[in-house]
């Protein structure tokens, strides 16, 4: 099936992927997460809560078609939350484009300009896909390449339940962190967009380009 072969499409970079990492899931299916201990807390408690980042931060996607918003998980992918923020903070995505649509399956973007050229993202994160977030419709995930721990900066909204996405014992899956909780229909409205061959694309690149105008952090999230 074309949506399980493009499961092993969802990469990071411009070389193709021919199967999944072999490397197992982590343990019972947890993130790689660190935790602090408790009695490590040396900070008085008001000015602790005043700098950890909210759980659920919220950011919108404007892009051609039109934009939608994410709310990310900061509490069940805390690493891939403060790694895409750290992106979106700065302006890693503006002028990038949606680069693969897949009706019924993902769209992938946030890698490549307008022009094709794959936008340097030098900065990699642990795979958290273990977090129990699972790969349903409206959610979104970190696009990787073969190497487990080989995200950067594409990601990727889920147009379908794509189960196939998720670890299992044998290998790890692709870390989802967020869900669409506004502006679906754009999201649907790009996946339903005409694709073909574009730049280095031989398929499944939209034939009207998909601009990512900009990503910014919604106020009060």
């Amino acid at each position: 099936m074309k949506q399980l072969l493009l499961v092993l499409g969802l990469i990071s970079a411009s070389c193709s992927a021919s199967s999944f990492a072999a490397e197992a899931p982590p343990v019972d299916g947890a993130a790689a997460a660190p935790s602090t201990p408790a009695k490590v807390q040396t900070k008085p408690a008001a000015l602790m809560a005043s700098t950890t980042p909210a759980a659920s931060p919220q950011i919108q996607v404007v892009t051609s078609f039109g934009s939608f918003t994410i709310e990310l998980n900061a509490e069940r992918a805390p690493l891939t939350v403060a790694h895409f923020l750290k992106y979106v903070d700065q302006g890693q995505y503006s002028g990038t484009i949606f680069h693969r649509v897949i009706a019924n399956f993902v769209i992938q973007g946030g890698g490549f300009d307008s022009s094709y050229k794959l936008k340097p993202a030098p900065t990699k994160v642990v795979n958290e896909s273990g977090n129990g977030l699972t790969n349903q419709r409206g959610s979104v995930g970190m696009a990787r390449s073969q190497e487990p721990h080989g995200g950067d900066a594409q990601f990727y909204v889920n147009l379908y339940d794509n189960e196939a996405l998720d670890p299992n014992k044998t290998r790890w899956g692709y870390a989802v962190f967020g869900r669409v909780v506004q502006g679906m229909e754009v999201v649907d409205k790009i996946g339903n967009a005409a694709t073909g061959a574009r730049g280095p694309f031989k398929e499944d690149a939209p034939l009207q380009p998909v601009v990512i105008e900009r990503i910014e952090r919604v106020a009060g999230h």
